[in-house]
């Protein structure tokens, strides 16, 4: 992008002015032809140095009085030119360091600059929606270029605005004029009130004040407008103004001419600034290379760049001496390699939960621990030679086959949903969302995400329902809040089945769960900890009429082949137990073949139809998430090997040595999940104790799928809902723990408390003396506080 603005300023500065309208006039008209030919106009009167953006295809469509046109007289038009140059130099001229395009300059100057700058006062013409379409074109004309378009309001509000009347809307009216029969049919037309022929406000785009200049481009150019309204509230997600019976406060309209203009004058006198700044240098781009040597240097010379800085010299001086450690081939390495492999463990451990600060990604950094303790264990642990042996080798495979029977089931599922999703198959769900009270909806997407999230993984869950609630919900504030809630429920739905939670699908592929008993016995507690979690965010949830303002089109019917694909797909996620249990084959082969299934009725269902590639499934594979599968194999290649040297083993020793029970241990394994990746924890927990001694479906395996699963929700960064939340709605960590995190932990608790009281029932020892439900319940909780530290 630099490059490209270096080559544009070079080219304003070199080129003589002729040759640059000439160009520029040439570009848009070949970028004209992208848009809809009903987005220009251009008035017969005006003259060739109108505005570029309109096009003279529509010349011959019947003008009043040169109405729409860009521009009064040459004389006036200078004098406009004049006043706005004037301004652009005298904020230049404050500033004390002069650079190529400074902040609020160019590409980045605000919207109210532009507005400003454009010497078109507010760029709109305010009529009622009563008045005559004939008294609106003759005010816009009137106005000598200074308006060209007219807001329309209501007669008896002057702040609800009903819409806009452009040159596109005075291209439908014509159309439907010439049609008329007679002159008097005719004539009706222009009499009649301008609010028939307007583009509605809900369907008009808008920006803030502080939005840029090239936000506003991409706006114009991607929706092909030549308008945008500014305002001072508006819907950023959706550049939506935001309508309430208290009308809308428009600062003004701008068009591309506004924002091109400011944006090449600039540029230009950011060139004259450089030529005074650097006067021994005559070329401009060697200017302008300067320049950017001059910023690098500002930018390298900060307090936080430093510590960036500082962190990667560190880390690169770290991985050469840990490269030369493993050449020198130290006996000391050979002695302590058990301590090597947990400080590698612990090492990766901290690059994964401190993603964010060191800036690598969590897969990167999962792959090098996995490798780094393979390397430590086949060379070093127990193995004199240096070499790996063939038993290690053998280990290696066992290991890589268990993960990959994981990666696959991931790889198949998501390609399934994503496949769904790109033929809005869950509009099946959506359309029956219709209520208006906030604390409803708030319970029925919190229902929804749970049952949802139950045959479908939770995280394409939550992006699913996220990417709803920015429709439904328009406050940002309510709507972090139904997202919360929505990660809630999204970990409590995926604990209950095994196709639900990576981690519940990590114990049932390994054979510690089953699936009808998972089903049964994990079902109450999860909706336990889903409705006391629920019943306690909800008390912050305050009733209004936001809801109204929703943007979620009407509930409109599925199309034939959409309904095929969603129930295809649904009953492909279905069958995948049933398809265990009747073969006796792994679950990933299952989910394989679903995935065949659903991509050879997608491939039959736009046979011939090229542009619906974006609805097969090689176009869903490019969007998976495949740094996500990465970093699962890593971590459990990483446990695999901790489990093979049995050092996992040896910690199991110690938990059952130091805390009283195994319903403490899983309770411990929940909090922490809050503050580390469940995935590790759990899988660390399956090399941790033996099927041997825990057979399939025994309560510690139930438990823990429990605690890991609804634990990751107390904290935003325990699950990858809650981190996928961060990024879809901006929630930080702090905000989460103040709102959420005790509701949350509620949940969580009610939840052990529900399962343990359950399992005491279908035992028969609810009140079995020293080891019934009371005193399980009651040691587990407050023992698993005290352990972890953690106020609730």
């Amino acid at each position: 992008m630099q490059r490209f603005v270096l080559l544009l300023l070079t080219v304003l500065v070199t080129v003589p002015p002729s040759v640059v309208v000439a160009f520029t006039t040439t570009t848009r008209k070949r970028t004209s032809a992208l848009l809809p030919p009903s987005s220009f106009l251009k008035s017969p009167s005006s003259s060739s140095s109108d505005s570029p953006w309109t096009s003279s295809s529509s010349s011959a469509l019947p003008m009043i009085g040169g109405f729409f046109r860009k521009g009064g007289d040459k004389e006036e038009d200078e004098k406009k030119s004049a006043a706005a140059a004037a301004v652009v130099v005298g904020d230049v001229t404050s500033i004390d360091t002069a650079t190529l395009t400074p902040a609020g300059f160019g590409f980045s100057t605000p919207t109210s600059r532009i507005l400003q700058s454009s010497g078109r006062n507010s760029g709109y013409y305010k009529a009622s929606a009563s008045d005559p379409v004939v008294n609106v074109i003759e005010a816009i004309t009137a106005a000598g270029g200074l308006q060209d378009v007219a807001l329309v309001f209501d007669d008896d509000n002057n702040n609800n605005l009903l819409g806009i009347f452009t040159e596109s809307d005075y291209i439908r009216f014509s159309s439907a004029r010439s049609k008329a029969s007679s002159e008097e049919e005719a004539a009706s037309f222009l009499v009649a009130p301008v609010s028939n022929y307007i583009t509605p406000a809900d369907q008009l785009l808008a920006l803030s004040a502080n939005d840029t200049a090239s936000q506003a481009i991409a706006l114009m150019k991607t929706n092909g407008v030549r308008h945008v309204l500014i305002a001072t509230k508006v819907n950023s997600k959706q550049n939506r103004l935001i309508l309430s019976s208290e009308g809308v406060d428009v600062l003004g309209v701008i068009n591309m001419q506004d924002v091109m203009s400011i944006v090449q004058r600039d540029e230009r006198l950011s060139l004259t600034s450089l030529a005074k700044k650097y006067p021994t240098i005559s070329n401009p781009l060697e200017q302008m290379k300067e320049e950017q040597k001059s910023f690098a240097n500002r930018a390298a010379n900060t307090p936080e760049q430093g510590k960036k800085d500082l962190i990667r010299t560190g880390t690169a001086i770290f991985s050469g001496l840990c490269i030369a450690a493993f050449l020198s081939q130290s006996t000391y390495l050979h002695d302590h390699a058990d301590i090597l492999m947990i400080g590698i463990f612990v090492l990766g451990y901290i690059g994964i939960i401190f993603e964010e600060v060191f800036e690598f990604n969590k897969a990167a950094v999962a792959l090098l621990m996995s490798t780094g303790l393979w390397i430590t264990y086949g060379d070093y642990y127990q193995n004199p030679s240096g070499i790996a042996s063939p038993s290690v080798l053998s280990q290696l495979g066992e290991q890589l086959a268990e993960v990959s029977d994981i990666c696959f089931f991931l790889l198949a599922a998501s390609t399934i949903v994503e496949v769904v999703d790109a033929h809005q198959g869950f509009k099946v769900v959506t359309n029956q969302i219709k209520t208006t009270s906030k604390k409803q909806l708030f319970w029925t997407i919190g229902f929804l995400t749970f049952f949802l999230s139950a045959i479908l993984n939770n995280l394409t869950v939550t992006i699913v329902m996220c990417s709803l609630l920015k429709k439904l919900v328009p406050k940002d504030d309510d709507r972090r809040l139904f997202g919360a809630m929505v990660v809630v429920a999204a970990n409590a739905g995926g604990v209950w089945t095994p196709i639900g939670d990576v981690t519940t699908t990590m114990l049932w592929i390994n054979d510690q769960l089953s699936t009808l008993p998972t089903i049964t016995e994990l079902f109450l507690p999860s909706t336990v900890c889903l409705v006391a979690s629920l019943a306690y965010l909800v008390n912050q949830v305050e009733e209004d009429a936001s809801l109204e303002e929703s943007t979620l089109p009407e509930p409109t019917d599925l199309a034939p082949r959409g309904k095929v694909v969603f129930w295809t797909g649904i009953a492909c996620l279905l069958a995948v137990p049933v398809f265990a249990e009747l073969t006796g084959l792994p679950p990933y082969l299952a989910m394989l073949t679903g995935l065949g299934v659903m991509w050879t009725l997608t491939d039959i269902i736009h046979m011939g139809e090229e542009e619906d590639d974006a609805l097969k499934v090689p176009a869903a594979l490019s969007k998976l998430d495949t740094a996500g599968i990465l970093f699962f194999l890593g971590i459990l290649m990483s446990i695999g090997v901790l489990d093979k040297s049995g050092l996992l083993k040896e910690l199991a020793v110690f938990l059952d040595t130091h805390l009283p029970s195994l319903d403490i241990i899983a309770t411990v394994i929940g909090l922490a999940s809050a503050l580390i990746d469940n995935v590790p924890l759990v899988a660390a927990t399956m090399g941790m104790y033996d099927l041997n001694q825990y057979a399939t479906d025994d309560k510690l395996w139930q438990l823990i799928a429990l605690c890991a699963g609804t634990g990751g929700s107390i904290l935003v960064i325990g699950s990858a809902s809650g981190v996928a939340l961060m990024g879809l709605e901006k929630v930080d960590f702090l905000w989460y723990a103040r709102k959420v995190s005790v509701g949350a932990a509620i949940g969580y608790f009610a939840g052990i408390a529900t399962y343990l009281a359950q399992n005491a029932v279908l035992s028969g020892s609810m009140f079995d003396g020293s080891s019934g439900l009371v005193s399980q319940a009651a040691i587990a909780t407050v023992d698993a506080i005290q352990t972890s530290g953690v106020a609730v």
